[in-house]
């Protein structure tokens, strides 16, 4: 006798970008473009966007690394300004791209487990 499927926890779905439903979809259909819906269970996907609150994340997440990690090396090396630009710059960006489609995933699935008239299942 096989044990009954558990549902996936939406948080854990949506930082590994799979439909936070059914843990196996993929929850974007590009780099963060959601998928109108699961191509797994069918749950609709397109009712979780979430606007500008993953912007918000990274900004706040990569705005304390990166003036922390200034300041540190400014404290103590004291390089040139440029050298500051060639590294900072690159770092926020490769960040901002790194880290947002998993912030999306899981503000996602915080909409998803806490929507209004969701029903838990189990």
């Amino acid at each position: 006798m096989s044990a009954p499927d558990q549902p996936p926890s939406p948080y854990l779905a949506g930082l590994k970008l799979r439909c936070p439903a059914c843990g196996k979809g993929p929850l974007f259909q590009s780099y963060l473009k959601v998928a109108d819906s699961c191509s797994e269970c069918g749950e609709d996907l397109s009712a979780l966007e979430q606007g500008d609150g993953p912007a918000v994340f990274a900004t706040l997440i990569l705005g304390v690394l990166v003036v922390g990690l200034a300041l540190f090396v400014e404290v103590q090396y004291t390089p040139p300004l440029w050298l500051h630009a060639l590294l900072w710059i690159p770092l926020i960006l490769v960040g901002t791209l790194v880290i947002l489609p998993p912030l999306k995933g899981i503000l996602m699935g915080a909409h998803f487990r806490h929507r209004k008239g969701h029903v838990e299942r189990g």
